[in-house]
């Protein structure tokens, strides 16, 4: 299946399980993989024949930056669902979660959730 990769948005968003990550809040990373068929757009020059992806972008930054979730893991099916439940010709979504500077007591360069959905 043909697929558009939206790779590198940074959003600034409130999620965590620490209550002071709900307060000062943190930059966050997204990237996703749209699979849809590219065909027709790619014959037609149209983006009525396509996904917007400027669309998408604007709907992953409102979940990203208006609502809250204790995990990455919910942030990202949050997006993956809101997604296919708006863009229909998208059949399937591969979305990533960085949390680059995690609160732990670690060093690392941050996490990555990722998920796969498909349309039911």
């Amino acid at each position: 299946m043909d697929r558009i990769v939206m790779k590198g948005m940074a959003f600034y968003g409130y999620h965590g399980v620490f209550p002071e990550e709900n307060k000062l809040g943190a930059r966050y990373h997204v990237d996703t993989e749209l699979y849809m068929a590219l065909d027709q757009p790619g014959r037609s020059d149209a983006l009525e024949d396509t996904v917007n992806y400027a669309a998408v972008h604007d709907t992953i930054k409102g979940i990203v930056e208006g609502e809250t979730f204790k995990l990455i893991e919910a942030l990202a099916e949050r997006i993956a669902s809101e997604v296919l439940r708006t863009y229909t010709s998208i059949n399937e979504i591969t979305v990533r979660v960085q949390k680059p500077h995690p609160p732990a007591p670690i060093h690392f360069e941050g996490v990555t959730v990722e998920i796969h959905r498909k349309r039911a």
